[in-house]
């Protein structure tokens, strides 16, 4: 059964109507049917102007056209929504403009699916990438508002949890500022993951009413529908050939409803494209249940149907939220390879030649179910041989696996695929077939490996790996940091280097783009930067910062560039203060860790060094803490909502915070701040302002991160493990500019080994803070008791006692260091300078030559070339 789609024809005059595959065959249809209509297509084609006063005047109409409001009756929301607006006006220009000459070329397009785009604000990055900030602020102000006021205003868009969804929306950013012709696509989630809040400490969950509001940065595209199907069953025929072929019936269709998100390039007129899928019932409202009094049922259809939609990674700790989220997978990827094919069919090229026009990256293993769709339209759709389409499926897709832990490895039961998707089931399991039949003519003798390698796990009841399957369906497996990619190889996918060769396994350590991370967060800084280089080209060629080096002993710059972490300091001190309560010591070390809250990232190590550092104090003299750097210790980050440890540290870190805050006695020397409902704009303020940020993940878990990143390019120095890419940005800033600490990753089993079988001690120092937590100083000690047993009987698999001694250690060298504060500046600049390698420009180029094989578009030639050519 195909997805059907409504929309796909482009209407032009009122009694024509016809699908055009470019820009120039548009404009010639129009002069044929109605000449005087090209003028006037020409006429008004012409986008207003850039200029202050253009911009006040699509201001203005847009206050009272759009939001239908007077000159008495607007406040800053209305000044932001006004301004959105007329944003969007250039924006969308741009994005036809763009459209336009991908049509005309029929260049290779990447497509990139990811669960998550963490984009965050948008108007702030839009005016800059589109070089009107400065203008529109002007303008702005004129008109009676602050921008700084109007910036304020907007919601976070709630499409993402963490460091993937941030990662996508980074390499949207440098796939349209480097002129890659490329599409996103996503789920259009109605409440996001969740807004967190605190009562008495502990995490509380509320829905993110984030849509409530007019978003001006979608483009909804209701002709745009697919109907996606679950359940029915599978029938067999024979066709006219004598090939024994499927067919897919399936139960009442869901629409999946496209929504638009252009996504402008800097220092270019690229604009590319995020589809967001949402879910519709093709059924809204069924009026016989509803005269017959059963409400409910009436609207049960429409509710099933945008459940699908409604919330981000629903929770999987039962059955009906393994189902929706399995759901939530497969009508993300129906509907995008159903738009894919049907943009690829426009170009009439043959299928055969889908490779050569279509690159689809899975980014992580959320996407793989795209692997067996595309392979049933080829196979039940198009009628390919399995062969020759599963030589298209291969050639087109690859996959960024994110993770090396066991655990996050993504299996669904083979009962529930059978029910939801029966016909995919039955292409996995002859996926599964070949494959091993492939494996056995190469090692006819170890059936071990056959049950290694295998799709399905062969337990009660059977799981589909899809690890496996995104490896054996990809024709490029990466990893994202260099110990990652090592660590995949020889750990959880050695047995497929084995069979398939090192060449398919690469490395492409992940990125950020510096125009959010730099320019948007920290406008002080790339201002200096600017000034300093002599112009904005380190925006789009991170390496230039480089030049920075020769001038880490000049008395001036270092005192100017001290004067910007100050002010960013004080900025968050501000912000806490609002959000929290807390007033803290802006002069004090800033010490930073914000990212999702889990066992692995050790934020329990840390409140536990805290608690360590606050015992020490209790115990100095008044002229001992006069001596010691005082230390405001920053956490922020999200528990799943079904993960009880982690919110049991969210706990824990807000009792001691309690405390600490608390005591007089130790003279401001000491400060806890849990900074709620972290998010992409609060870490906009959070990270420009960090002295020492932490990474320090146990040796071998993190498979990169990119905050170590984010926090480096603004001058933050960090306190991490020898994990993820902390070791990259440890060779590219030196020894002399990072803190690290802890066991190797090569050492971790062989601890894990020795807490498990021979009783290993407890390192003292920690024993010590645990008895403190145990004696009810941080409240009700059995609150704690289920955190304390993953370090006794739960032999302390994250490794914390065994690198408690050395983080304690390197704390110490943190506070020495600090006190030197003309060399800290020097480090604070060099760590700066020395980011070049970590933009997502570079990882997309890397991307775009060894995997994807695609070549830029700049959006401007190609329009130029074209209008002379039609003139």
């Amino acid at each position: 059964m195909s997805a059907a789609i409504v929309g796909s024809d482009v209407p032009i005059g009122p009694h024509h109507k016809r699908t055009f595959t470019g820009f120039r065959d548009l404009k010639k249809e129009i002069a044929k049917w109605n000449p005087k209509a090209l003028d006037l297509w020409e006429k008004f084609a012409v986008p207003e102007n850039d200029d202050k006063e253009s911009f006040q005047s699509s201001f203005v109409r847009h206050v009272t056209s759009t939001l239908a409001r007077s000159v008495y009756n607007i406040d800053n929301f209305s000044a932001y929504q006004a301004t959105a607006h007329t944003v969007r006006d250039r924006l969308i220009k741009r994005w036809n403009d763009t459209q336009q000459a991908h049509a005309e070329v029929g260049p290779k397009r990447v497509y990139y699916l990811s669960l998550e785009f963490l984009l965050g604000r948008s108007l702030d990055n839009a005016l800059l990438n589109l070089g009107l900030k400065e203008s529109y602020g002007e303008g702005v102000e004129d008109l009676g508002f602050r921008m700084e006021d109007v910036l304020d205003q907007e919601v976070d868009a709630a499409l993402g949890n963490g460091g993937l969804g941030r990662l996508a929306a980074c390499y949207m950013d440098s796939l349209a500022t480097l002129d890659y012709p490329a599409w996103g696509y996503g789920l259009r989630y109605t409440y996001g993951i969740f807004q967190q809040r605190l009562n008495d400490g502990f995490q509380v969950e509320f829905p993110d009413y984030w849509l409530n509001f007019d978003n001006p940065w979608e483009l909804p595209r209701l002709d745009v529908v697919i109907d996606i199907y679950f359940g029915g069953s599978v029938s067999k025929y024979t066709d006219n050939n004598g090939r024994v072929r499927a067919i897919w019936e399936g139960g009442e269709p869901i629409q999946a409803v496209a929504y638009d998100v252009p996504i402008p390039g800097y220092g270019t007129k690229n604009c590319i494209n995020i589809r967001l899928w949402s879910s519709k019932p093709k059924r809204k409202f069924d009026l016989k249940h509803f005269n017959e009094g059963q409400y409910e049922k009436a609207v049960q259809a429409q509710m099933e149907a945008e459940n699908i939609t409604a919330v981000l990674y629903p929770n999987d700790n039962h059955m009906v939220g393994k189902e929706l989220r399995l759901k939530q997978q497969y009508f993300w990827v129906a509907a995008s390879l159903a738009d894919i094919v049907r943009r690829f069919k426009k170009s009439e090229k043959p299928i055969s030649d889908f490779p050569k026009q279509v690159a689809i990256q899975l980014n992580d293993t959320h996407p793989t179910l795209a692997i067996v769709e595309l392979q049933r339209i080829l196979v039940d759709v198009e009628g390919l041989e399995w062969d020759d389409a599963w030589d298209i499926v291969t050639d087109t897709f690859a996959f960024t696996n994110h993770t090396i832990l066991p655990e996050a490895m993504e299996k669904w039961p083979v009962p529930v695929l059978t029910y939801l998707l029966p016909r995919h089931m039955q292409i996995i399991f002859d996926i599964n077939l070949f494959f091993l039949q492939s494996v056995e003519k190469k090692y006819p003798d170890d059936r071990d490996l056959l049950a290694r390698l295998s799709i399905i796990e062969e337990s009660s009841p059977q799981f589909v790996r899809m690890a496996h399957l995104a490896i054996v369906g990809s024709h490029r497996v990466n990893g994202v940091a260099e110990l990652h990619s090592n660590l995949i190889k020889t750990t959880i996918f050695k047995d497929f280097v084995k069979f398939f060769g090192q060449e398919k396994f690469q490395n492409k350590t992940n990125g950020i783009t510096p125009r959010r991370w730099l320019h948007q967060a920290n406008p002080k800084l790339s201002d200096l930067i600017t000034e300093k280089l002599g112009n904005k080209d380190w925006l789009k060629d991170l390496f230039k910062l480089k030049q920075l080096e020769k001038y880490v002993d000049d008395p001036d710059f270092k005192k100017r560039w001290v004067a910007v972490k100050g002010s960013n300091k004080a900025r968050l001190a501000d912000y806490i203060k609002k959000q929290t309560g807390i007033s803290v010591n802006s002069n004090a070390l800033f010490d930073i860790q914000v990212k999702r809250i889990h066992e692995y990232k050790r934020q329990f190590m840390n409140i536990l060094s805290v608690i360590h550092r606050y015992n020490l104090l209790k115990k100095m003299t008044p002229k001992q803490r006069k001596e010691t750097v005082p230390r405001v210790v920053i956490f922020g980050g999200k528990a799943a909502p079904g993960y009880y440890i982690a919110k049991l540290v969210i706990k824990l870190i807000n009792s001691v915070a309690d405390v600490v805050n608390k005591d007089l006695s130790i003279e401001d020397t000491l400060k806890v701040v849990f900074i709620p409902d972290y998010n992409v704009s609060v870490a906009e303020i959070i990270v420009p302002a960090s002295d020492i940020s932490q990474h320090i993940s146990t040796a071998g878990t993190e498979a990169s991160g990119t905050s170590n990143m984010k926090f480096v390019l603004n001058g933050g120095l960090i306190l991490g493990t020898v994990d993820g890419a902390n070791i990259e940005i440890h060779e590219e800033i030196g020894d002399e500019n990072i803190f690290m600490f802890g066991n190797l990753a090569d050492k971790v089993e062989d601890l894990r080994h020795a807490h498990r079988y021979r009783n290993k001690q407890m390192d003292p120092a920690l024993k010590a803070v645990l008895d403190d937590i145990e004696s009810g100083h941080f409240g009700d000690p059995r609150i704690f008791v289920p955190l304390i047993n993953t370090l006794t009987i739960g032999k302390d698999y994250y490794l914390l006692s065994d690198d408690f001694g050395s983080y304690l250690r390197a704390q110490d060298m943190v506070d020495e260091a600090y006190k030197d504060k003309d060399e800290w500046a020097k480090k604070s600049i060099l760590c700066t300078a020395r980011m070049g390698k970590f933009s997502s420009d570079r990882a997309i180029k890397e991307y775009a030559e060894s995997i994807w094989n695609v070549e830029p578009i700049p959006v401007e030639e190609v329009r130029e070339h074209k209008l002379h050519e039609f003139s």
